[in-house]
């Protein structure tokens, strides 16, 4: 189990440890891919190309970007997930990667619970 908090902008926020730092990671129910990540993990992550994608983003903007196959640390297990590289120092988690997990987000408590769940 996962356990982080909802910050002062009300966003659920897990705190993950990459490449000896902690990184705050955002989880982002309106992103359904798995990550978009800091340009600076990139040589912590083994990004292999995967393709040119083009994203929804909110109010109907679209962008085209690069996206990779990394090696991502998570939940005590190396995954490998599609991601793509952004000039910020956050982490956004997306649904597709979560479709694994319990996710509790509890907005008065402050609290965010992220539970692996076996398939059945």
């Amino acid at each position: 189990m996962i356990v982080g908090a909802v910050n002062d902008d009300d966003e659920p926020i897990l705190q993950l440890s990459i490449a000896g730092q902690t990184w705050p990671a955002i989880v982002d129910t309106g992103f359904n891919g798995d990550l978009e990540l800091p340009e600076r993990l990139r040589p912590s992550v083994s990004p292999r190309y995967l393709c040119r994608t083009l994203s929804l983003l909110a109010a109907g903007q679209t962008i085209v970007e690069d996206t990779y196959l990394v090696d991502f640390p998570f939940d005590g297990q190396i995954v490998t997930v599609e991601a793509t590289f952004v000039q910020d120092d956050r982490i956004l988690l997306g649904t597709h990667f979560l479709r694994g997990y319990r996710l509790e987000i509890n907005f008065v408590a402050r609290t965010v619970l992220l539970e692996r769940v076996a398939s059945p």
